[in-house]
C-alpha cells in the first residue's frame, strides 16, 4: 500500500487494498523495544509502522501536569486500575535521540516496511525528512497549529492530520492550510479520544462524510481492543487502519491496554484482508465460484406437452425445468407464435432451431 504513501491519490483511480499500519509510538520504551515492535509489523504482514517523535520537556514544560489512565492488571477477567501520571515522565519514555531514530529508520528500510511518525516541532520534521519518513503525521492537538501544518507541507512527503475531536470545521480548515501551502498527499485520520476509546465516541460514520466531503484518503485509528471496530470502518470504505501493538498489554503505561500482542497480530492483518476481500467491489459480477457452479441451478425451456409439428408454440405448451444450458427462461417470448419445426415429446428440451 505504499502508494498511499507515494503519490498523489485520487478516487477516481482503482481502489486499493487497505493499508495496515501498527502504532508503535506510546507502546516502546527505547530503541531495543522499538525494533522488537517493528519486527512484530513486519511477521504479522503490516504496511508500515509509525512511531512519535517527541521532546518531552519542550512538548510538557511543566512536569506536574499530570495525566490519568487505564492500565490493565489482569488479561483473563480484564481488570483495570486507573493510573495517574507525570504527563512529561509518560512522554519520556517513548523519547529516542537523533541517533537513535536514524538507526531505527534504518531497521524499518533494512526490515522492508514503511516507517513514519508523529512529529510536534520544526527540528523532528526535519529529523523525520532526514531519515526518509514516507509520511509525517499531524497529532489531533495540533490540527489548528496552522504554522505547524505550513512547516509540514514543505517537505515532499504525505501528511497525515489526525482529527480527535476536531470539529468538522478544523478538519475542512487544516486541510485548506495544507493545500495552499501546495501539499496535495493528504490522509485524513478518523482518531477517537481515549485510551481505550468509548463506543459511544467512536462514531464510525464520520468515515462516510470525510469521504464525501476529500478528495483524499480516509484512515481510522483505532484505540479499543479487538478487531471489531477496525472491521466496520473497512466496511465503510476506510483506506487506512492504525492499530497499537505492544509486547505485553500488562505494562503500565498509556495505550498498552487496548493493544494488540504479538500473538495476536498476524491474526488482526489477516481479519483486515479477508473483510476487504469478502467486500468485493460495488458491480454485481460473477465469481470465479459462481462461474464455475454448474448450470444445475438454472432452468431451460422444456416442453410442457407434446408438440406436433406445425403447431404453434403458446405459452401454456411450455415448462421451465432444471438443468440450465437450454434456452433460458426469459427467453421464452422468443418462442411464443413460432411453428414447430418437428414433433417434440414432453419434457424434451426446446432450441431455437425446432422452430421457425
Amino acid at each position: 500500500m505504499s502508494d498511499l504513501f507515494k503519490k498523489e491519490w485520487s478516487y477516481s483511480e482503482n481502489k486499493r487494498s487497505v493499508c495496515i499500519v501498527f502504532e508503535a509510538g506510546p507502546t516502546h520504551d527505547g530503541l531495543q523495544t522499538a525494533c522488537k515492535l517493528v519486527d512484530v509489523a513486519v511477521e504479522a504482514g503490516a504496511d508500515a509502522i509509525k512511531f512519535q517523535t517527541v521532546d518531552a520537556k519542550r512538548l510538557v514544560p511543566d512536569p506536574s501536569t499530570m495525566f490519568t489512565y487505564n492500565a490493565l492488571v489482569n488479561k483473563d477477567t480484564g481488570e483495570s486500575v486507573e493510573v495517574t501520571e507525570s504527563l512529561q515522565e509518560i512522554l519520556q519514555r517513548r523519547e529516542l535521540s537523533r541517533d537513535e531514530w536514524r538507526e531505527l529508520g534504518r531497521y524499518c528500510s533494512d526490515r522492508g516496511i514503511l516507517f513514519f511518525s508523529t512529529a510536534t516541532t520544526a527540528s523532528e520534521l526535519e529529523l523525520l525528512a532526514e531519515i526518509g519518513a514516507d509520511c509525517v503525521k499531524i497529532a489531533s492537538g495540533d490540527i489548528t497549529y496552522h504554522h505547524f501544518l505550513r512547516l509540514a507541507a514543505q517537505y515532499s512527503w504525505t501528511v497525515q492530520i489526525d482529527t480527535g475531536n476536531a470539529t468538522i470545521a478544523e478538519v475542512e480548515e487544516a486541510v485548506d492550510v495544507l493545500e495552499r501551502s501546495g501539499c496535495r498527499r493528504i490522509i485524513i485520520n478518523h482518531c477517537p479520544s481515549g485510551y481505550p476509546a468509548r463506543l459511544e465516541s467512536i462514531n464510525l460514520r464520520i468515515i462516510t462524510t470525510l469521504k464525501q466531503m476529500f478528495p483524499y484518503p480516509v484512515a481510522f485509528s483505532d484505540h479499543t481492543p479487538g478487531a471489531t471496530m477496525d472491521i466496520a470502518a473497512v466496511a465503510l470504505g476506510a483506506d487506512m487502519i492504525e492499530k497499537t501493538i505492544t509486547l505485553d498489554r500488562l505494562i503500565r503505561s498509556p495505550e498498552h491496554i487496548m493493544s494488540l500482542e504479538p500473538h495476536e497480530a498476524a491474526g488482526f492483518v489477516q481479519t483486515i484482508r479477508d473483510v476487504e476481500t469478502g467486500l468485493g467491489t460495488p458491480r454485481k459480477i460473477k465469481t470465479t465460484q459462481e462461474l464455475s457452479v454448474p448450470s444445475v441451478v438454472r432452468r431451460s425451456i422444456v416442453a410442457g406437452r407434446a408438440l406436433k409439428a406445425g403447431n404453434v408454440v403458446k405459452q401454456e405448451d411450455l415448462e421451465y425445468a432444471r438443468p440450465g444450458g437450454g434456452i433460458s427462461p426469459d427467453l421464452d417470448k422468443l418462442l411464443i407464435g413460432r411453428i414447430v419445426r418437428r414433433d417434440i415429446a414432453q419434457g424434451e428440451r426446446l432450441d431455437f432451431a425446432d422452430v421457425r
